[in-house]
């Protein structure tokens, strides 16, 4: 037998970039940009660990400009296989453009492997979506214009909280609890939505699911099943080339949004790796407008003015 050593030091290369992606490597902290940081839960979340910054939920609160600000807002979910985030690129830099656009943003560090499995992640985002709805008010934001946008694990967290649409608990002791969890429009990026071969993402899968997953779980989260008329609309966006995420899974969303009769829109482009964000480090290639048609879209759908 041969052994292909340029084969495994390529796939080491790129094992080592995905775990730079995910953890995001030298991102900036949210009070180096600047930006307010609160807990999810001020008395501790649901299930936590510990009260390590690993344990505690939060959300970055990054408001539009007071002279572009349209009221539209956005929970931003960073990606990184349920282990990690992706701050930088799938976060900071996210903000930087929903507030160009007069959007205010609010980045969800949710809790992940290792540590927290299913379903502390969605929890943590429908608290966000949550959290966002009950403090529009001071916020300046409109309960009803108020989206979720997530890359890779990130855009499969984000569909989750889509397909579940939770609503709130008029009882509820906590004023967060009372409203509803449902975003009113969602943006994928790149997205895990399958938890079955051939499509899954094994890394995330197993991250969020465990080593051995519950079928039903698997199924459960398989979110290209779970889709109805109540869920929200939908802009995604994927390429052919994306080894880490097969572009399959934004097919099955999206064919199954059209089937249930929701509003989508899907652009699949030939070039671009996993995890190109905003594709600003790829000028020259066609994946680098996606962020104007995105644009559009959501002039389209009203969320911004035309």
């Amino acid at each position: 037998m041969t052994l292909d050593i340029s084969g495994i030091t390529r796939a080491l290369m790129i094992s080592l970039f995905c775990v730079s992606l995910a953890w995001g490597a030298s991102a900036p902290t949210a009070a180096e940009k600047g930006l307010t940081e609160i807990p999810l839960w001020a008395d501790g979340a649901p299930g936590a660990l510990g009260t390590g910054e690993n344990d505690v939920p939060r959300l970055i609160l990054a408001p539009a400009p007071a002279e572009k600000a349209n009221g539209a807002a956005v929970v931003v979910c960073p990606g990184g296989g349920y282990s990690g985030l992706a701050m930088d690129h799938e976060g900071f830099q996210i903000a930087e453009w929903l507030n160009s656009h007069g959007i205010s943003a609010f980045i969800a560090i949710y809790r992940h492997a290792p540590g927290y499995q299913h379903p502390v992640p969605s929890m943590d985002a429908m608290r966000a979506v949550r959290t966002v709805r009950a403090r529009a008010d001071e916020w300046k934001v409109d309960p009803k214009r108020i989206g979720i946008w997530g890359f890779s694990a990130g855009g499969h967290l984000s569909a989750t909280v889509g397909v579940m649409h939770a609503a709130g608990d008029p009882s509820a002791e906590d004023p967060i609890d009372r409203v509803s969890a449902r975003p009113d429009f969602m943006i994928l990026c790149y997205p895990v939505i399958s938890m079955m071969d051939p499509e899954a993402h094994a890394g995330s899968r197993k991250n969020l699911l465990g080593e051995i997953p519950d079928p039903v779980l698997v199924e459960r989260l398989s979110l290209q099943l779970q889709v109805d008329k109540e869920t929200p609309p939908a802009f995604l966006m994927h390429t052919t080339q994306d080894t880490g995420v097969s572009p399959r899974n934004s097919l099955m969303f999206y064919d199954a949004l059209l089937k249930a009769g929701v509003p989508a829109e899907l652009h699949i482009f030939l070039e671009g790796p996993h995890g190109v964000g905003l594709a600003n480090k790829e000028p020259l290639l066609p994946v680098s407008k996606w962020p104007e048609l995105l644009a559009e879209w959501l002039r389209a759908q009203g969320v911004v003015p035309k």
